[in-house]
């Protein structure tokens, strides 16, 4: 019965989690409190009410657009929403069962801990994602908190499991160092025109995150996709060589497809060579 509910529990958290994530990514450009204040629209400033708060549904139920003023509303909302509770699900499904602190089989509330630290990382990410996308910055007020809980994460699962060891923690170490010091070279070279400071850091936080060799997927994923769709706008007419194009978006992009893949990528990769 709990392999059954689990799911659909984590399916409405993740979209209850999406909303707030929302309101976070819209707040973080006004410098208001994320934790307190009701719910407005950005257009007319009324109020929001629980009918028009109902993550994904409210969407199409107003067909895309306030109650109040008939203003569009940006797609950014379901988007993000639905985004989160994909996500969720696929760290339920993908890594619990690989990060067990003393696994003995099934789930204890000690499982639960790398559950909730992997979603407080992935919204983050989110975050970080649809920020960027949205104003071409990478905010410090999301990625040093994340480099920050990754941090403690490692320090905390040391002093009370054996999964992390030295050699985890030294891995994480010297691949967030090589990682920021990677992308630090990019930026002196380029002058800041290909990538920016908000990459270094983000870069830093990738390597902590993912350890050794799972960054070199990340990066590999980031860099291959940045060169495909970068073309793609350039051949459709929508940018040129010398539009700016947000880097962070491919880089979280990376960081999820190694974090779920990235294992399996590296085998596939060494039996081919």
């Amino acid at each position: 019965m709990t392999s059954f509910f689990l799911p659909i529990f984590i399916f409405f958290f993740g979209l209850i989690v999406g909303s707030f994530l929302n309101c976070v990514i819209y707040r973080l450009e006004s410098k208001d409190s994320f934790l307190k204040g009701r719910s407005f629209c950005p257009h007319c400033k009324n109020i929001l009410k629980w009918p028009d708060l109902i993550p994904v549904l409210s969407f199409f139920i107003l067909k895309g657009k306030c109650r109040y003023c008939r203003q569009k509303i940006s797609w950014q909302y379901p988007l993000v929403e639905i985004s989160t509770v994909a996500i969720f699900l696929l760290i339920f499904n993908f890594l619990p069962r690989q990060i067990y602190f003393e696994s003995t089989g099934g789930f204890s509330i000690f499982d639960f801990l790398p559950l909730f630290y992997y979603w407080i990382v992935s919204s983050l990410l989110i975050i970080i994602f649809a920020y960027d996308l949205k104003h071409y910055i990478i905010p410090d007020r999301i990625v040093y908190p994340a480099i920050l809980i990754v941090g403690i994460w490692y320090l905390a699962s040391g002093i009370f499991s054996h999964f992390y060891t030295q050699y985890y923690i030294l891995n994480a170490l010297y691949s967030a160092f090589a990682s920021a010091l990677f992308f630090w070279i990019i930026v002196f070279i380029s002058g800041g025109k290909w990538m920016g400071g908000g990459d270094i850091k983000l870069a830093l936080f990738m390597g902590l995150f993912l350890g050794f060799p799972n960054i070199l997927v990340a990066f590999f994923s980031s860099f291959f996709l940045g060169a495909i769709i970068g073309l793609g706008l350039i051949l459709a007419g929508k940018k040129t060589m010398k539009s700016e194009i947000p880097f962070g978006p491919f880089l979280i992009i990376g960081t999820f497809i190694a974090l779920f893949f990235g294992e399996k990528l590296i085998n596939w990769y060494l039996n081919l060579i």
